[in-house]
């Protein structure tokens, strides 16, 4: 066990339900309470509501059950009283595929007002679903009547105007030039075959600081900036791919505003084996000054001990960060990064000389039962210093408090 910088405070199995996924949120309750809202990477429960105002004594509230097997959940976002869950297929055609929008003017109770359908033929559903202003969202989505031209492609951008909440529309999409069948284009896939991950959307991130941008981490077609001031009309602005000759899968794209730079996540895949097989998958400092030409400045150190992580735990490199949601209780980070590492856990890094990323704090718990190594996947970081780790398999959440000497910023 590592507490470098960051001390354990409690850890919850959420109520015995695992595989917590990538989406996490946090409501500051007019009565001053903190609820946590943990999407969950695969049945049987979709949503977990922790209460969390006590760090040292979170709380399972409230638990949804996911529609049937072949449906995971694993992304969400919150704005003011609605929620947002994505609903992903195992296989296309499946339902139900879209978003569920939920009121939770109770926190401990999810009531469904709508539900945005982008099930058909050729489509898995919806795989990140974000809304940052509460007036659109913005999807990696299949459509019914979109068809790729490998099934590895099949989610694109869409956004979504939900300022009517009960009827929720899509108003503009977005896809990589021959993704779709039919296209001109041609798109030369990764030359290895076990790292061709596909030309797909995962996230989609767009801030109220810069409303006419989206930042998408597009897979093996790497990090896109779009334009989205006409939201009818997306249009792309840059693209920065490095792979190959990089193995892939680009993730997560955290714009940094007051500093003109990107953070941005390559995620160790799983899918061939537990063995880490596609590393390096890192974490890289951009330069996004002049935004139609995209710099990589540097990337993260890798931690302390790394072959030996990977030998015991297998899969091992980045996958998500603190996201910067502009919701109340949110940590407002610039200056400090907080990823998750799989079997390497949690880590923080100084950025404030972006060409030169320093590790500042580290937890790694011991193993959980039944697993080869820890598989910490996602974090959110709040306004007094608490850190949440979630770990995607049985380890359930860790809550941690940053007792490091440099502070979060």
């Amino acid at each position: 066990m590592i507490e470098n910088g960051l001390r354990l405070l409690a850890r919850h199995d959420l109520g015995g339900a695992p595989n917590a996924g990538e989406g996490i949120a946090l409501k500051v309750a007019k009565n001053g309470r903190r609820y946590l809202y943990v999407a969950h990477e695969n049945p049987p429960a979709a949503v977990s509501v922790l209460d969390v105002t006590e760090p040292a004594r979170p709380a399972l509230v409230a638990q949804t059950k996911a529609a049937h097997a072949d449906v995971r959940s694993n992304s969400l976002s919150l704005h003011g009283d609605v929620l947002l869950v994505a609903s992903q297929t195992k296989r296309a055609g499946q339902t139900p595929a879209g978003v569920h929008l939920y009121d939770v003017s109770d926190p401990t109770t999810l009531r469904e007002i709508a539900f945005f359908d982008t099930s058909g033929p050729c489509s898995r559903g919806v795989h990140f679903v974000s809304s940052l202003d509460g007036e659109y969202m913005h999807l990696s989505t299949g459509a019914a009547d979109f068809e790729p031209n490998d099934e590895k492609d099949d989610q694109f951008y869409v956004v979504v105007d939900i300022r009517d909440v009960t009827h929720p529309r899509e108003v503009g999409r977005w896809w990589l030039p021959g993704q779709r069948r039919g296209d001109d284009a041609a798109l030369v896939r990764h030359r290895a075959p076990k790292l061709d991950a596909g030309f797909r959307l995962h996230h989609a991130l767009c801030y109220p600081e810069r409303p006419d941008r989206v930042y998408l981490g597009y897979i093996d077609a790497g990090v896109i900036v779009l334009d989205v001031g006409d939201r009818s009309r997306p249009r792309l602005v840059s693209r920065l791919d490095y792979h190959p000759p990089l193995p892939g899968f680009t993730h997560t794209v955290v714009p940094l505003f007051s500093r003109g730079l990107l953070v941005v996540t390559d995620e160790a895949s799983g899918k061939y084996g537990d063995d880490g097989y596609d590393w390096p998958k890192r974490i890289w400092i951009v330069d996004a000054r002049e935004e139609t030409n995209l710099v990589i400045l540097s990337s993260a150190p890798d931690p302390d001990g790394r072959a030996e992580l990977h030998r015991v735990g297998g899969r091992i490199g980045a996958h998500n960060i603190h996201e910067n949601e502009p919701s109340p209780g949110t940590a407002h980070l610039e200056n400090t990064v907080v990823a998750t590492w799989f079997s390497a856990g949690v880590r923080v890094y100084d950025i404030r000389d972006p060409f030169r990323p320093e590790e500042i704090a580290a937890f790694l718990p011991e193993t959980p039962a039944g697993q080869r190594g820890c598989r910490i996947s996602d974090v959110f970081v709040e306004d007094r210093g608490i850190v949440h780790a979630f770990d995607r398999q049985r380890g359930g959440l860790y809550t941690l408090e940053y007792t490091g000497k440099e502070p979060l910023s």
